[in-house]
């Protein structure tokens, strides 16, 4: 098996009475792409630097490449860093921005050079070697920023939020060419982002940060359609989250009464009794919606409900309604045929979900997603 490029074991960090990371213990394995996912403040920040060398850790050890980092300044790490401003230098070309990190490290001019000349290739910046920085879109400066950091051949790329400052369609777009660049590399990509999207399309696998600590980690469909916690559930994809208790359970599948009237069913993760405060999460996607009763499938429980609004987005259109009985608000993605997009506010809905497809999870006292 071989050896993974990061390991932390019970890595702490305290600021004051504030502890940023909580005795932390993951893996990354070679040649991967793991993303830290988190909310702000959660640590993901903190952890990152850790790794980097620009913070010691109050307790625990990390690894890289199998090499102890206890007391290696960060010029000495086998790592680099590209952050959400890039850092690029706009005084010098292109070419030197690339060959900056090669020049400390005396590396003589036509050797890299040659190696800036080559790098810019992959990374799709051939002849861009002569041009200023501030004649790049932002897309071709944030490829700038990686082949400078992957011109060093560093065991592990650190990238923090790397692509927050872009407009929404070059964030998408550089999604896929992130993606692109490790796999054509191999090198193991670390990246911190509070973005959903960007950790579930880019990564092989997921820590969910929360409070110091990561509560999941998985690869992106374990999170999405298998999550262990409510936190996790609530803050990966979108959700119908429902508050109520649970009266009943058989086999996996609580019962749950949210307590003003409306009755639901939710398969248990985790351990829920009769009498639990619970909270049932219901992907949009996963429910079923219909002009009558009868177009509903026969074997998951009906509900009723008036519509809110048509909430248009293409591909990812969804209907919000409230549900008659508790006037709980609930969204249901729509399905692409265009049957329901002449749907208007106060028109009455029918609407059923799989209670497999839900999942119910007893209620955490310190819960905050």
């Amino acid at each position: 098996m071989n050896q993974p490029d990061l390991t932390a074991e019970a890595v702490v960090k305290r600021f004051g009475e504030h502890v940023a990371v909580d005795s932390i213990s993951f893996e990354v394995a070679r040649g991967s792409f793991f993303s830290i996912l988190g909310p702000s403040g959660c640590g993901k920040t903190t952890l990152l630097r850790m790794i980097a060398g620009f913070l010691e850790p109050d307790g625990g050890e990390i690894a890289i490449g199998g090499q102890n980092m206890r007391g290696v300044a960060p010029n000495r790490r086998p790592v680099n860093m590209v952050f959400q401003q890039l850092a690029l230098f706009p005084m010098m070309p292109v070419g030197e921005n690339v060959e900056f990190g090669l020049a400390r490290r005396g590396v003589p001019r036509a050797e890299r050079r040659k190696k800036a000349a080559a790098m810019l290739e992959r990374v799709g910046l051939a002849g861009a070697a002569a041009k200023r920085v501030d004649e790049l879109s932002g897309g071709q400066r944030q490829r700038v920023a990686i082949a400078r950091s992957l011109v060093l051949e560093p065991t592990l790329l650190l990238l923090d939020e790397p692509l927050g400052a872009l407009d929404l369609k070059l964030r998408e777009h550089m999604k896929i060419e992130l993606k692109q660049l490790q796999a054509e590399f191999g090198t193991t990509f670390v990246y911190i982002t509070h973005d959903q999207s960007e950790a579930l399309v880019l990564s092989d696998r997921v820590g969910v940060m929360n409070r110091g600590r990561f509560e999941q980690i998985g690869a992106p469909q374990d999170l999405y359609y298998r999550p262990r916690t409510a936190f996790v559930a609530g803050f990966v994809g979108d959700n119908n989250r429902v508050p109520g208790r649970a009266t009943a359970v058989d086999g996996d599948i609580a019962h749950v009464d949210t307590g003003e009237g409306w009755a639901i069913g939710a398969r248990c993760e985790g351990p829920v009794a009769v009498g639990d405060a619970v909270e049932v999460f219901v992907r949009p996607e996963a429910a079923t919606i219909g002009r009558r009763r009868e177009q509903l499938p026969d074997s998951q429980p009906a509900h009723d409900g008036i519509v809110e609004s048509l909430l248009f987005d293409g591909a990812k259109s969804a209907l919000l309604l409230r549900e008659n009985r508790s006037r709980r608000e609930f969204r249901i993605a729509l399905p692409q045929t265009g049957q329901f997009a002449d749907l208007k506010p106060g028109e009455p809905v029918y609407f059923s979900f799989d209670p497999a497809r839900a999942i119910c999870f007893a209620a955490r006292r310190d819960a905050d997603a």
